[in-house]
């Protein structure tokens, strides 16, 4: 799994992914300047999340709530 994100984060042009044609081969990534450029915004929101995680979590215990209340039994 972890292989096809990073392919997939190298097809978005995020990362470069170099192989080495070694045995095994050797493969090597590094972010390309649009991946550095996302690390900002990115801290920025898992900062967000830190600081709205109480309230995020009281939003979805209440809609919880609310649906359990709504749907009839089985």
């Amino acid at each position: 799994m972890t292989s096809q994100n990073l392919k997939a984060l190298a097809r978005a042009g995020l990362v470069d992914r170099h192989v080495t044609p070694t045995n095994p081969p050797q493969v090597t990534y590094s972010l390309t300047g649009l991946g550095v450029s996302l690390a900002g915004p990115l801290t920025e929101l898992i900062q967000w999340f830190g600081r709205h995680g109480d309230e995020l979590l009281a939003a979805q215990e209440h809609y919880d709530r609310r649906h359990e209340q709504a749907s009839p039994s089985v």
